[in-house]
């Protein structure tokens, strides 16, 4: 570890002495299901949380949301400190299915084996609640008070893009506002298990593209009359991006960040403490796409914009063959945008673009719901205190990152936001078997709370 402070230390002692009731509290929350993408046992789980945190000492009140499940929102000053820290997190989770993929009794069984906690949640992200409840606690245990004013905010539909949290923050900012904002909803880095620390946001737009054609499918006998869905989606598709995975939308690279010196030194340090021979071994590649490696891959993922193709469906994919034209073909993509990029203006230049070349009978269902793209410095108070509270609990530095993170709230309430995290590779988020090592969850309680001293010192 780096050097801990006395009454840090005894902080983190107290953790070590409670590690049964942080335990039995995870696998409480775990078994309560709550998935927002289906509506399962949201309130129930709103219900519990703000038990727990009730049960920990902590402020915890429940505020409806108009159309979504409740959001626990909790503050808690001090004399300590003239900082407030905001700490985020959510409750709901993703769907478990394929459920026979489960071991150890299914996705809500919170088993223990070996030393890991198997359920959905276990990692993202109620693991990351409770570090920060037991964190809080801790703290009221060992010394009465806290080392920072601290704010929780824990939602429920985080999983779906936060829906129905956007209209509540910006009736209610004034309960959110702070000093910095931070979530552990991340992993460490497969190849160093040291914890990721990103300093910003790339957003996520979702769109479908939808090409109709007869009312129903023809046999296909009638093809040379007939509009063909299937070819037309291909052929606009084409025209997104190249091969050299250039977006080709007009327009679609103005504006954009431009790294800073202090981004580059990110990336030249991160691909001499990284292996991406590790992250190949984890995809079972050879090579990444246009072989790309070393600080050109780092810069890539971190900061390109993306035009994926998540999914793609026509017609009849079934066993044998089926001699018709479909009358209809989708096309689910995921726009990955970097800070400065609008969801509102992507999509209008989607419309233009498929306008332009002909495809304005291609329909483009999307909406502008998720969270901004945005980037903070290194320099800000609530990096530094992050990074120092890694070396604090990890004993080397982390690795640092120049984007993902939590926006719907700052769409509404500046915040410098940082998101980090403590899962264990192989953690198997939104995937069958999630887990969490018990000894990176405590190990991600002492992380919380070192985190919450170190920026509640800072001038």
């Amino acid at each position: 570890m780096g050097e801990v402070p006395a009454d840090l230390q005894a902080v983190f002692a107290w953790i070590d002495a409670h590690a049964d009731e942080c335990i039995a509290d995870l696998q409480e929350l775990v078994r309560q299901p709550s998935i927002s993408a289906q509506g399962v046992g949201l309130h129930e789980c709103a219900d519990l949380v703000e038990a727990q945190m009730r049960r920990d000492g902590l402020d915890a009140r429940q505020h409806p949301l108009e159309g979504g499940p409740p959001v626990i929102v909790g503050h808690m000053t001090t004399p300590r400190s003239s900082k407030t820290m905001l700490c985020y997190s959510h409750y709901d989770v993703q769907p478990p299915e394929p459920l026979e993929a489960w071991d150890h009794g299914g996705p809500w069984s919170a088993a223990i084996v070996d030393g890991v906690m198997y359920g959905r949640g276990t990692t993202d992200n109620k693991s990351g609640v409770l570090a920060f409840n037991k964190a809080a606690k801790a703290f009221l245990a060992t010394s009465g008070e806290l080392p920072v004013n601290l704010k929780f905010i824990v939602e429920g539909e985080e999983e779906i893009g936060s829906l129905h949290l956007g209209p509540w923050v910006e009736r209610n900012g004034a309960l959110l506002e702070a000093d910095g904002m931070h979530c552990l909803d991340g992993s460490v880095d497969t190849a160093t298990e040291l914890p990721d620390v990103s300093l910003g946001l790339k957003s996520v737009l979702f769109v479908e593209l939808v090409v109709r054609g007869a009312n129903a499918d023809v046999h296909s006998l009638n093809f040379p009359l007939l509009p063909s869905p299937a070819w037309d989606l291909v052929r606009a598709l084409n025209t997104i991006m190249d091969e050299q995975r250039r977006v080709l939308i007009d327009g679609w690279y103005e504006g954009l960040y431009e790294l800073q010196e202090e981004d580059e030194a990110q990336l030249r340090e991160k691909a001499e403490r990284v292996d991406l021979d590790a992250l190949k071994r984890e995809w079972g590649i050879t090579a990444f796409a246009l072989g790309r490696d070393g600080v050109d891959a780092h810069r890539a993922r971190q900061y390109e914009p993306t035009a994926n193709i998540a999914g793609l469906v026509s017609g009849y994919t079934g066993p044998g063959s089926k001699t018709i034209v479909p009358n209809e073909a989708r096309a689910k993509m995921d726009f990955r945008l970097v800070p400065h990029m609008r969801q509102e203006d992507a999509i209008a230049k989607l419309r233009a673009h498929l306008d332009a070349h002909g495809f304005g009978h291609v329909e483009v269902h999307g909406e502008a719901r998720a969270e901004p793209p945005y980037k903070i410095s290194v320099k800000e108070p609530m990096a530094q205190a992050v990074i120092e509270a890694a070396l604090q609990v990890w004993g080397e530095k982390p690795i640092v990152n120049g984007v993902s993170a939590e926006g719907t709230i700052l769409r509404h309430v500046w915040i410098p936001c940082v998101l980090t995290g403590f899962a264990n590779p192989g953690a198997n988020l939104h995937a069958p078997n999630e887990n969490i090592r018990i000894a990176d969850y405590v190990k991600g309680i002492k992380y919380a709370a070192a985190i919450m001293y170190a920026f509640g010192k800072q001038e």
